[in-house]
């Protein structure tokens, strides 16, 4: 169990950033093939403001957003949209009153998004390379590793 302690936490922090990259994709792309009209009307029934405003906004945004999730671009700007929209979806469009079962994936979005905004990309990303200053959310190195018993 001691070796555990020496696993880098940006590759779990990239596993949430691609998961949660096709996940977004997944969805933007079903907004799109469904046809903006049908999702307008949906977003309508559901009491969003200005859906034909929202829709395009959403769906691009899920779509877009989440590819450049998948090679890490972008990532804590795209983690703090993520979390506004997941904000909006458990507390305004759901409700905590309808128990955690229908909020379940909405609320680990909102977690994952969280997650990327404040921990950033994780490894294997292109803002480690772009954006990033060198040391910004480094994992410690072997010599910051305390030594277990």
């Amino acid at each position: 169990m001691r070796y555990l302690r020496l696993l880098d936490p940006r590759w779990g922090i990239m596993s949430v950033r691609i998961v949660a990259g096709v996940i977004l994709v997944t969805s933007g792309w079903q907004k799109w093939a469904k046809g903006l009209t049908s999702t307008t009307e949906a977003f309508a029934k559901m009491g969003i403001p200005a859906p034909s405003v929202a829709v395009p906004f959403v769906a691009g945004l899920e779509l877009f957003g989440g590819a450049l999730l998948l090679v890490g671009l972008f990532t804590r700007v795209l983690g703090l949209l993520f979390a506004v929209q997941f904000v909006v979806i458990t507390f305004y469009v759901k409700s905590l009153a309808e128990g955690l079962g229908p909020l379940r994936l909405d609320l680990m979005m909102l977690a994952g998004s969280l997650l990327l905004l404040f921990a950033g990309p994780g490894r294997a990303a292109i803002d480690r390379a772009w954006l990033e200053r060198p040391g910004d959310a480094e994992a410690p190195s072997r010599g910051d590793v305390r030594r277990v018993a």
